[in-house]
């Protein structure tokens, strides 16, 4: 959840916890509790390995309504946000964050002060809530996924996040964060994804907007981020809009190599939003339908392989049975024949007929073809299977397609930008 450059702290920076981001730990009771979590180890930190494909966290929001947060899976950090100068009090209360009983859980900023809160600015005006897994969940790399309903109005800042799990030893920015999705209230109709770290942390972030033509609040959206070694790839309802990798950060540490936790808030107010006004709705809520987190790597396929189908339900395809260096690979009906039978292995090799698909002359331009060649270990040759159905061309970062979604016999395939439209989804054995 970044921050604009302004900051003041009290307790943080003498804790080495110096991010605008780290919030609600200011308050006297929040901070032991809350910086021992981020401390602590996790016995349900899962890590990713090669051949490994499984959810890893869960929250599908299902309990009666009113049911308070699942404790086994999240804390409910209490206190006030100096360092981005939020307006809102973060409670443990039902009344912030509950189920509402038709399968989600809502999290409700109010115009209220049940408990006599001290906020920085003096009496607190809000309260609200914000969620995280440290000590309960944390994972290196994977596919981590919210669908939400956004909060709306001027000075809303609802947010679902990551932080690195070594932010209690190493401090803010170091640890990492990960913005999965920012939205401010003065721009209903755009969120943000963005990572920060040192040198490029706050409103120094590196990141992106992804905007649609219609507020995030009049309905649920789908927000992820798929995390690989040195590469992260931002999706907003399956369509691509961002991918960083260390070549971004232009010589600066790339601090995305190790555990992070799960957070999910609704802030008031602060630099970035701005205040509420008489027109901000208030209560307001964000709705959560679920939050998914998978260890997406997939398992290399044993044996003499299976069929890749994609649109039309037509199959990657080999243009010959006894094929030479340079033959085309292609769409075609699928017959279960020897030149429609592919391994994915281990190395980022695809391979048919004992060959790798591989991208004509090593180009990474849109539109380069697919051929299938002697395996030679070369970027042309290593691919990425996502959870999403892309496969992915390391080296061009760009996607399996088909050109135009022909579904024609014979149709050469090639690389493409990755846009999560149908032509670039494949299923794999």
């Amino acid at each position: 959840m970044s921050a604009l450059p302004s900051r003041r702290s009290r307790l943080l920076l003498a804790l080495g916890l110096g991010c605008a981001t780290v919030a609600a730990l200011v308050s006297p009771t929040a901070q032991s509790s809350a910086i021992a979590a981020t401390t602590s180890t996790s016995t349900s930190t899962a890590a990713v390995e090669v051949g490994a494909q499984a959810t890893t966290f869960s929250d599908e929001f299902n309990a009666p309504a009113g049911a308070p947060v699942d404790g086994s899976k999240w804390n409910l950090e209490t206190g006030d946000n100096v360092n981005n100068h939020e307006r809102q009090y973060y409670t443990n209360s039902t009344r912030n964050a509950a189920h509402d009983g038709q399968g989600n859980l809502v999290i409700t900023a109010r115009r209220e002060n049940p408990g006599n809160y001290n906020c920085w600015y003096g009496r607190c005006e809000y309260t609200s809530a914000r969620l995280n897994t440290s000590g309960k969940f944390t994972q290196t790399y994977g596919t981590f996924e919210a669908r939400l309903k956004m909060s709306r109005g001027q000075g809303m800042w609802p947010a679902f996040w990551m932080l690195g799990n070594d932010i209690g030893s190493v401090g803010w920015p170091q640890s990492g964060e990960i913005d999965v999705m920012e939205n401010v209230g003065f721009e209903p109709n755009t969120v943000h994804g963005t990572l920060h770290g040192p040198g490029y942390s706050g409103s120094g972030g590196i990141g992106a907007g992804y905007s649609i033509g219609s507020p995030f609040a009049d309905g649920f959206h789908t927000f992820r981020v798929e995390w690989a070694p040195d590469k992260l790839v931002w999706k907003v309802d399956g369509v691509t809009y961002q991918t960083r990798t260390p070549a971004d950060l232009g010589g600066r540490q790339w601090v995305f190599d190790h555990p992070f936790f799960l957070i999910l808030n609704l802030a008031v107010g602060g630099y970035w939003p701005g205040d509420p006004d008489g027109s901000t709705p208030m209560p307001n809520t964000l709705t959560v339908d679920y939050v998914r987190v998978t260890n997406d790597q997939p398992a290399p396929p044993t044996g003499t392989g299976g069929p890749i189908t994609g649109l039309g339900g037509k199959c990657v395809d080999v243009a010959g049975a006894n094929p030479a260096n340079g033959t085309p690979v292609q769409l075609h009906d699928c017959n279960g024949t020897a030149a429609q039978k592919w391994t994915v292995n281990a190395d980022g090799s695809i391979r048919a007929l004992g060959k790798c698909l591989d991208v004509t002359a090593g180009s990474t331009a849109d539109g380069a073809k697919l051929q299938l060649y002697d395996c030679n270990g070369t970027g042309a040759q290593k691919w990425r299977v996502e959870a999403a159905r892309d496969i992915v061309n390391v080296a061009a970062d760009k996607c399996l397609d088909i050109p135009n979604g022909n579904t024609a016999n014979a149709t050469r395939l090639q690389i493409w930008t990755c846009n999560g439209t149908t032509a670039q989804k494949w299923t794999v054995g």
